[in-house]
């Protein structure tokens, strides 16, 4: 056991808007991240491309930069808050880093390992059917095809509602 500082796990955590990355988050801290370890924990959130706040809207007209700014200030703040909540589940760990990236998640995620030599990237799943999955795509899906480290996608039970 004395090499165990040699081992030191850098664990990425892909975190959204969605209760099912914060499961997935508290569910890695119970189960993969302990408290007095030397593991790092890199909380990862990825807001969404710009070009989803085209300069247009739909009927041609051109937003102002005034309005794209406004979206932009948005879109921080959603990313602040999620980090910020993130963080808080995190408080009894010493090693926590955080980022926030643009751009399309499934890719982001795959480059984010491998710029910051993740030993294994947890995230959470959000259940889509598979047309819905079909027109969207599966981020974990793709994630776990392209990175080079193992994949964990954490699934948030479905609540029984008191059947057994």
């Amino acid at each position: 056991m004395a090499d165990m500082a040699e081992n030191q796990r850098r664990i990425m955590v892909a975190v959204d808007e969605g209760e099912e990355s914060m499961y997935a988050l508290s569910w890695c801290l119970k189960n993969l991240c302990f408290q007095n370890s030397k593991d790092t924990l890199i909380l990862l959130y990825v807001k969404p491309p710009r070009a989803v706040y085209s300069a247009f809207d739909g009927t041609g007209y051109m937003f102002s930069s005034e309005i794209t700014a406004t979206m932009e200030r948005y879109s921080q703040q959603v990313a602040d808050c999620v980090i910020e909540k993130a963080k808080k589940l995190c408080d009894n760990l010493e090693n926590v880093e955080t980022r926030v990236e643009n751009g399309d998640p499934r890719d982001v995620i795959c480059q984010m390992v491998q710029k910051l030599g993740a030993d294994v990237l947890v995230m959470g799943s959000h259940g889509y059917g598979l047309i819905k999955r079909a027109f969207l795509g599966s981020v974990s899906n793709h994630c776990a095809q392209n990175v080079k480290c193992p994949v964990l996608i954490v699934k948030k039970p479905k609540s029984t509602g008191g059947d057994i």
